[in-house]
């Protein structure tokens, strides 16, 4: 049996730009991605915290150091820029793997600058484990 896990998430980023011209996707900054394990091209959801729409989309990669997160295409009708977002990612993992599995959680400042990423712990009882940043 497989499970779908939170791979990784980048925690209420800041939208610095939508962009419906653009023919689709998310662009990222790439230190941002890092951070959070997560591929160009990869599927992501993207929650907006400030006004409820949900969407599925896949990352480009912006200018690592930049703090750019631009939503293109259709989306940019959902989301503006200025909007509070979190970028999440899954992981198909194996009954095993998913019971030690530990998804990262990105942490930002008001310019989408890293201040902090942390492990998820599945352990019952808590809620974070190690901080590796």
């Amino acid at each position: 049996m497989l499970r779908t896990m939170l791979g990784g998430k980048i925690h209420r980023v800041t939208v610095t730009e939508a962009n419906v011209q653009y023919e689709g996707s998310i662009t990222v900054d790439e230190g941002l991605l890092e951070a959070a394990g997560m591929l160009v091209g990869e599927a992501v959801e993207i929650w907006d915290v400030t006004n409820g729409a949900r969407l599925r989309t896949y990352t480009i990669a912006g200018p690592r150091g930049s703090g750019v997160v631009c939503v293109n295409g259709a989306a940019a009708h959902l989301v503006e820029a200025g909007d509070t977002v979190i970028i999440a990612n899954f992981v198909m993992l194996d009954d095993a793997e998913a019971r030690v599995w530990s998804p990262k959680v990105v942490f930002v400042d008001e310019r989408n600058r890293v201040t902090q990423v942390r492990t998820e712990s599945v352990q019952v009882g808590t809620q974070f484990a190690d901080s590796t940043s």
